[in-house]
């Protein structure tokens, strides 16, 4: 928060899904099948890789994702076999997390944006029940846009309908909250469900 003493009235709370609400284990695959032990390194690489960028904005399917993953990366795994770890990465919600979103029901406006896929997205409603907490949702394969890009933010932004400072915007990745706050919401780092509490409660939401 810039100035703790006077945190942003705040009309929407935009939630990241991966890493604030859901459980992921993917970057801990990323890290043996890329031979890269640091995964704030993987991340990085992740955020800017051509391949993920074009898949997560919906440009391509599956399988062709799954060639271009293993070549770039020059893993020790078949496409097949990267994919299939790739389809199971998200593991469930985080302990607290419904009962997080579920509170903020009737208290304030909820809306996610997520750098996801279709193949994610149907996991996290199927198995998860997720999707339908949000009032709105802002899913990179849908809008063909990613974070930390600002015209991700910039859509977010239009689509929701108010002052960018006045939407607090929560993601686990300090550089989708760099990107957030270039674009002129207010934007914290959360990790998991007590984190993004924690700042709620900052921002005298809960």
């Amino acid at each position: 928060m810039s100035d703790s003493s006077r945190p942003n009235e705040i009309d929407v709370v935009l939630f990241d899904l991966g890493g604030v609400l859901i459980r992921l284990g993917g970057m801990g695959d990323m890290a043996m099948l890329a031979d890269e032990p640091d995964e704030d390194e993987i991340w990085r690489r992740w955020l800017s890789c051509p391949w993920v960028r074009r898949y997560e904005r919906g440009e391509c399917d599956e399988r062709t994702f799954a060639r271009g993953m293993v070549e770039t990366w020059s893993m020790p795994a078949s496409p097949n076999e990267f994919l299939d770890a790739f389809v199971s990465w998200p593991k469930g919600l985080l302990p607290g997390a419904r009962e997080l979103v579920s509170e903020l029901h009737g208290r304030t406006r909820l809306a996610c944006l997520s750098n996801t896929n279709r193949v994610h997205c149907e996991r996290y409603e199927e198995q998860f029940g997720l999707m339908t907490l949000f009032d709105e949702q802002y899913l990179s394969y849908e809008m063909g846009l990613v974070k930390p890009d600002q015209a991700a933010f910039d859509h977010t932004i239009s689509g929701l309908g108010c002052a960018p400072d006045r939407v607090l915007f929560l993601d686990d990745n300090q550089i989708n909250v760099e990107g957030a706050r270039r674009a002129g919401l207010t934007a914290e780092k959360a990790v998991g469900p007590a984190e993004a509490r924690a700042v709620l409660g900052r921002y005298a939401i809960l």
